[in-house]
């Protein structure tokens, strides 16, 4: 099997397998409960904590632990917007977020917010001026992905947050760093964020937990209530075997973030020199995005077929965002990628453990798909 749908989900490596099986089994107890084994399983999540925040360069405080990052990002839409938006009414955004943004901005615009989507210029490159010139006083909210889902297209979130928050410090700036997070430096401070949305199973850890930091001082109003698990936030006894994979899986990537960039960027090389040979492919993501994510269009041939031709080879890449259920989302458009392009667009996302011979055998069977397919 040639697995190239890592943006998608990654296969869990052995170190969040072993913590996870250990809090099943060992270390079962419910982290809220007085006895020892209850406490057992509240030190294995606090060192889980600890990991992630040191991570984004903070305190462990101010990590709370949810289901995915879709909780994250409704937990950080929601309730901010909940806290701060009595008065101010309007939310900067922009207009290729994730549909766990999109659509809860969908139904913040229905309660009556004003929700300004920020798309990118003709050249398909978005300019940090539009964000700032969107925001003013009556803005609460600006939320902008770090790295798109679907192309790797890295957005200008540092430069944007910093400038913003230079104008007005009150507006509460959030970012989805699900595809940047452990593949690039993400930095609560550098990058001027007060919520970032993380998820476990993108990165190695396993499906079903995620994380949102919330900096020092900012409020949010729960969308899960209950208990007063996780400070009150998001109540519900927490998954310990789901968040010490997630702590175990960052604690291994963590200190080669850089080193496996390289690697990466090394396998997207080759992979653009070996679809430059092949007639009529064209490559959507620009140069200088996540090496980690990489969508083409495959000469006119539609997605759905050519996936199918793949995975016929056990070959397997996507057609876009695993959220949109084989649908378009929109995003494509957004960057100029429309019409029989965006139809033929397939997403080939990769990890450092990825291969340049998986490389050269997906680009082979690609251009035998192309001459072979119809339509």
């Amino acid at each position: 099997m040639i697995y190239l749908d890592n943006a998608a989900t990654t296969k869990p490596c052995p170190e969040a397998v072993s913590a996870a099986l250990e809090a099943m089994t060992d270390n079962f107890g419910n982290p809220s409960s007085l006895h020892r084994a209850g406490l057992n399983a509240q030190l294995a999540m606090d060192k889980a904590r600890r990991t992630i925040a040191d991570s984004l360069g903070a305190a462990p405080d101010n990590v709370i632990f949810t289901s995915g990052a879709t909780e994250s990002n409704n937990l950080a839409l929601r309730g901010a917007t909940a806290a701060y938006g009595k008065k101010r009414r309007k939310i900067v955004a922009s207009a290729v977020e994730h549909a766990s943004v999109d659509e809860t901005l969908a139904d913040l615009e229905s309660k009556g917010f004003e929700v300004v989507r920020v798309s990118p210029r003709e050249d398909g490159r978005f300019c940090p001026e539009d964000f700032i010139n969107a925001c003013d006083e009556n803005t609460v909210l600006l939320t902008m992905m770090y790295v798109n889902n679907e192309t790797g297209y890295v957005l200008p979130v540092k430069e944007v947050f910093t400038a913003v928050k230079r104008r007005f410090k009150d507006i509460v700036t959030h970012t989805d760093c699900v595809q940047a997070y452990m593949k690039l430096p993400v930095k609560a401070n550098q990058l001027g964020a007060d919520l970032i949305s993380l998820s476990g199973h993108k990165i190695h850890g396993v499906k079903g937990v995620g994380a949102l930091y919330i900096k020092k001082g900012i409020r949010l109003i729960p969308v899960v209530t209950g208990g007063k698990q996780e400070k009150g936030i998001r109540s519900g006894t927490e998954s310990v075997p789901l968040i010490c994979a997630f702590g175990a899986a960052v604690g291994k990537l963590s200190p080669t973030i850089k080193e496996r960039y390289e690697r990466v960027s090394e396998l997207k090389a080759r992979l653009a020199e070996l679809l430059s040979a092949i007639e009529g492919v064209e490559i959507n993501s620009p140069e200088d995005g996540s090496p980690y994510v990489v969508n083409i269009s495959a000469a006119g041939k539609r997605s759905e077929i050519m996936l199918h031709y793949l995975e016929g080879r056990e070959i397997y890449v996507s057609s876009g965002s695993a959220c949109s259920k084989g649908q378009q989302s929109g995003v494509p458009a957004q960057f100029g990628i429309t019409g029989k392009r965006a139809d033929s667009a397939l997403r080939i996302s990769m990890t450092a453990d990825t291969t340049e011979a998986e490389i050269e055998v997906f680009a082979a069977a690609l251009a035998e798909g192309i001459a072979s397919v119809r339509g």
